[in-house]
């Protein structure tokens, strides 16, 4: 089974995808599925999670939607113990896609505000990864995908906390794909703009986007 490319097989593999009821995370579930992975569709909003999962499930793939606030260590183990359950105790594929925003001016900007991101972008993306790393299998398969921005990249007007904590999340994928490369799991990083309900347009232009083994990171 395949994702209809022929470009990608994950027949047997299992993902868990974080922030999936919705935009690019349910977008991710539905390709991941296509291609023949079992998927757990997560999300804090459940029922938008299950809905996700369900109509996946009629339409011939393997999964299933449970809630997740990214902010809750506990929440996350039995995410992953339940996503590694679909296929008989190992996790493949962890994408941390759970975000929020707050916008504001710099003067304007809380703390409470930028707390709130640091814990969902950064902290929920370090929960959900070590919640998965011993379950992340060391042969080659595991991977772990965290989604940042252009914005941890370059920065937004009015969204200070938001591009900390995708800068941030953009750093942890660094660090921990150096530290996990000892143990054949590929952790990287996506940058998309997409036509969300957080976003307007989906283009890439002027990229250059290194696929060298981890040469340049």
């Amino acid at each position: 089974m395949t994702d209809g490319t022929g470009l990608f097989d994950l027949t047997g593999r299992s993902a868990l995808v974080t922030g999936a009821a919705g935009g690019i995370g349910r977008a991710v579930a539905e390709a991941l599925a296509r291609a023949g992975a079992a998927v757990l569709v997560t999300d804090v909003d459940e029922a938008a999670a299950v809905a996700v999962a369900d109509r996946l499930s009629a339409a011939g793939h393997t999964a299933a939607g449970a809630a997740l606030d990214v902010s809750d260590r506990a929440a996350a183990d039995t995410a992953v113990a339940r996503a590694a359950a679909l296929t008989g105790g190992t996790l493949h594929i962890l994408v941390n896609n759970a975000g929020v925003t707050a916008s504001a001016m710099f003067e304007k900007l809380t703390e409470d505000s930028f707390r709130r991101l640091l814990d969902v972008h950064v902290l929920g993306a370090h929960r959900c990864a070590q919640a998965a790393l011993p379950y992340l299998p060391e042969d080659g398969r595991g991977r772990i995908i965290n989604v940042t921005s252009s914005a941890g990249l370059v920065g937004t007007l009015g969204q200070v906390n938001y591009s900390a904590a995708k800068a941030a999340v953009i750093g942890l994928t660094k660090s921990l794909a150096r530290e996990l490369a000892r143990r054949n799991i590929l952790v990287n990083a996506l940058a998309p703009l997409a036509a969300t309900p957080m976003t307007e347009t989906n283009f890439v232009t002027g990229q250059v986007l290194p696929v060298d083994g981890g040469m340049v990171m």
